[in-house]
């Protein structure tokens, strides 16, 4: 067996295991032993390749690490999708009640229920998105219990 080879078995098997534990280490791991292995390949002795290996480990823990951390906790992004929409407002379209009716949310109809099953809400009510279940956007009344003029 070439001595190069057990260094790029380690390096994929290190990078396969990455994978699935994201810790950013066994990545660096992987990438340090493809120079070993290019040292191995050109004739270096096994004392070498280790050096080799461990200056690239080093370099790629020690520098290339921390930036990748950096980058990793960046704040989230933009929600997206129907993520997008938990939390913005909308108008009712449709009157709510029996766990079906409409809602406009941001210029787009959507079928609609209320997070109460037994609240109707009338068509004009001010609503907020509290969830969305399927194609089905689960709402809240804005003000659920609105002062009548006669109650001033």
């Amino acid at each position: 067996m070439p001595d190069w080879l057990p260094w790029l078995i380690a390096a994929g098997v290190l990078g396969l295991v990455e994978l699935h534990t994201l810790t950013l280490v066994l990545g660096m791991l992987a990438v340090a032993a493809l120079p070993a292995a290019a040292m191995a390949a050109a004739g270096g002795s096994p004392a070498l390749q280790v050096l080799v290996f461990a200056i690239a480990a080093a370099l790629a823990l020690v520098v290339v690490r921390p930036i990748a951390r950096r980058h990793r906790n960046l704040p989230p992004g933009l929600r997206t999708g129907t993520a997008a929409l938990v939390g913005q407002r909308g108008t009712v379209v449709a009157a709510l009640g029996d766990g079906h009716g409409q809602v406009r949310i941001g210029g787009e109809i959507w079928s609609a229920r209320s997070y109460a099953d037994d609240e109707q809400l009338p068509v004009g009510a001010s609503v907020d998105v509290v969830g969305i279940d399927g194609a089905t956007a689960v709402v809240l009344p804005r003000d659920p219990h609105p002062v009548e003029q006669g109650d001033l």
